[in-house]
């Protein structure tokens, strides 16, 4: 047991562990680790939109109807507008603007189609303000709730129901991204094996092409030596009265194939 923690502590072979371990490869491979990205931005949750400038001028919703509204004076109509008012009642406007597009009918609150247009509302609006705020983690800790629950939602809906999952993502603006079968975490050295799998195929590739050239420009050449040999054979046979093996429609196929790989170079010559 001392011998082997001497060999161990022996400095000349301690470098050589160290040098083996630090090695590295010299194809110019570099990976970088992906930007994580937050599970509250519209890159991860999937709205393609965010929430659209409203006008601030508009009554609030509980007035928008009002007839007294509209003979009033301008001060009385500037504190019944989203303008004088604060932001959660602008947050109101659009998610019943939203619900309003996918109501089945006029009294309709509780279907799939008007929770999910309700949520996305809420989303976006929320989405915004954590844009401006980010280190409301209440916030942030509620819009993730949301969006796990919408999604949970889409789930069952593309189970059941392709047709309307389709519809409601078109309508909404929104995209749906499934949850993988299989959970793996980025590494570097995975990604480091994928990279060099990609770089080898790369050379693999290009070095496949340039033979595939190299043979394409002998060719002319060797269909000419197939020809003055086929011609020989033809004439050699004849002279000492053998049986005649090569024919000359062979002669004339041979021929064919060079005259249409002269034209193809210069074809591709002029482009």
């Amino acid at each position: 047991m001392n011998k082997i923690f001497s060999t161990i502590k022996n400095p000349e072979l301690t470098s050589l562990i160290v040098r083996t371990y630090a090695f590295k490869s010299d194809l110019k491979i570099k990976w970088v680790r992906p930007e994580k990205i937050c599970c509250t931005k519209p890159e991860k949750s999937g709205d393609l939109a965010p929430m659209p400038p409203i006008d601030k001028k508009q009554f609030l919703l509980e007035f928008r109807n009002s007839k007294e509204l509209e003979t009033a004076d301008e001060h009385v109509k500037k504190l019944f507008s989203l303008e004088f008012n604060p932001s959660k009642y602008t947050k109101k406007l659009y998610v019943h603007d939203s619900v309003e597009k996918l109501k089945r009918h006029e009294f309709d609150s509780g279907s799939i189609e008007v929770r999910l247009a309700r949520w996305t509302g809420y989303i976006r609006a929320w989405q915004e303000v954590l844009q401006r705020f980010p280190k409301n983690k209440k916030l942030k800790v509620c819009l993730k709730e949301l969006i796990d629950k919408r999604k949970k939602h889409l789930k069952y809906l593309r189970r059941w129901d392709y047709k309307k999952f389709e519809w409601i993502l078109d309508q909404l603006n929104i995209i749906y991204k499934p949850p993988p079968n299989e959970f793996r975490w980025v590494t570097r050295k995975e990604s480091l094996v994928k990279l060099t799998n990609k770089y080898c195929d790369g050379i693999k590739e290009k070095r496949l092409a340039e033979l595939k050239l190299a043979f394409e420009n002998e060719q002319p050449a060797f269909l000419q030596e197939k020809i003055r040999s086929l011609e020989f054979i033809r004439d050699e046979q004849k002279e000492c009265g053998a049986e005649i093996t090569v024919t000359q429609e062979e002669i004339d196929e041979a021929k064919k194939q060079l005259e249409e790989l002269k034209a193809k170079k210069v074809v591709v010559e002029e482009a």
